[in-house]
């Protein structure tokens, strides 16, 4: 990727989808000492994806045990009644799909309203197009880089090109004088592909099996720093 800014400070987001729920307050404060940086929660309604996973009460369990930021994915239909029970709950970033909201605009606001950080969710196949008219709403951008609905999938490589595109926009809407807008990916990460979703344009990655799965978190996250490292290392 040729940018014309440095990339932001990379975030590595946990997702607690591969966590050990038997002990999900220790594994939580494990992989923040071992050097996560957020917490990510995949909420799943078995209605907008074919799976059923948590509501606001592990939030709301989770929050008392860390300050650390908790990025809340809400793969649900409809969107707005979650979003002041995850508020309320603890949570920092809330995240949707557009295809869910039948008022993008609107819940976005409705985020915003609640004390959190808003931002969209892009499916393999839907458009970025859905952020032209929201630009100044968002805080985020989440690019799913598998199917949502299930953990342990492989990366779907077309993303990358697609990293790129929203990367450029959103350096327009920063040299336009706008906010700044995080970029996170979601779906696959792993060490060996962590650096080519770096050099295209991400900087907060969603890593679940990669890093739960591992018996050594604070080693798979060196790794994965340093290949986030070599990828910066390689734009200079």
């Amino acid at each position: 990727m040729t940018a014309s800014r440095p990339l932001p400070k990379a975030r590595l987001a946990p997702s607690i989808l591969s966590a050990d729920f038997t002990r999900l307050g220790e594994e939580v404060t494990n992989v923040l000492k071992a050097g996560a940086d957020w917490i990510h929660f995949d909420v799943m309604d078995n209605h907008f994806v074919p799976n059923l996973t948590f509501g606001p009460m592990i939030c709301e369990a989770i929050r008392p045990i860390t300050d650390a930021t908790i990025d809340v994915h809400l793969m649900v239909e409809p969107v707005d009644a979650l979003v002041p029970m995850f508020a309320k709950a603890g949570a920092n970033v809330i995240t949707f799909h557009p295809e869910a909201s039948r008022h993008v605009h609107r819940t976005l606001a409705l985020i915003r309203d609640h004390g959190c950080k808003a931002g969209l969710v892009f499916n393999p196949a839907t458009p970025l197009s859905w952020m032209d008219h929201v630009m100044d709403q968002l805080d985020i951008i989440l690019l799913m880089s598998v199917n949502p609905g299930f953990g342990g999938q492989s990366f779907i490589e077309s993303t990358l090109a697609k990293l790129t595109d929203a990367r450029q926009r959103i350096d327009r809407h920063l040299d336009a004088g706008g906010q700044p807008i995080a970029l996170e990916v979601d779906g696959g990460v792993k060490v060996d592909n962590i650096g080519r979703i770096r050099a295209a344009g991400a900087d907060t990655f969603v890593a679940g099996s990669a890093i739960f799965g591992k018996p050594d978190y604070v080693a798979i996250i060196a790794q994965m720093r340093q290949a986030i490292a070599n990828a910066d290392a390689g734009q200079a």
